[in-house]
């Protein structure tokens, strides 16, 4: 498990959790958790080399190595609401 104290999650965390925080900011605030949160687990993939070329010049780039990757964020708060026997 990985705890992540980004500024910006624990920023918007707290926006989350205040009590007057309307059910619409709290699922744009989910969604931003979940970019920066797929950015920061993200950081340590796999990359290589390509040339390319640019409107410029020749040049190299960093594709990502492998196949495509799916990310999905569970964050138990923002899904659906059941009611409990």
């Amino acid at each position: 498990m990985v705890e992540i104290r980004h500024p910006l999650v624990q920023h918007k965390l707290g926006l989350m959790r205040k009590r007057d925080t309307s059910t619409s900011e709290f699922r744009s605030l989910l969604a931003e958790i979940s970019m920066l949160l797929a950015y920061e687990v993200t950081h340590d993939l796999p990359t290589h080399e390509v040339a390319a070329e640019t409107p410029v010049a020749s040049t190299t780039i960093r594709l990502l190595d492998g196949k495509k990757i799916v990310l999905v964020s569970i964050l138990r708060a923002g899904g659906p609401r059941r009611a409990l026997p």
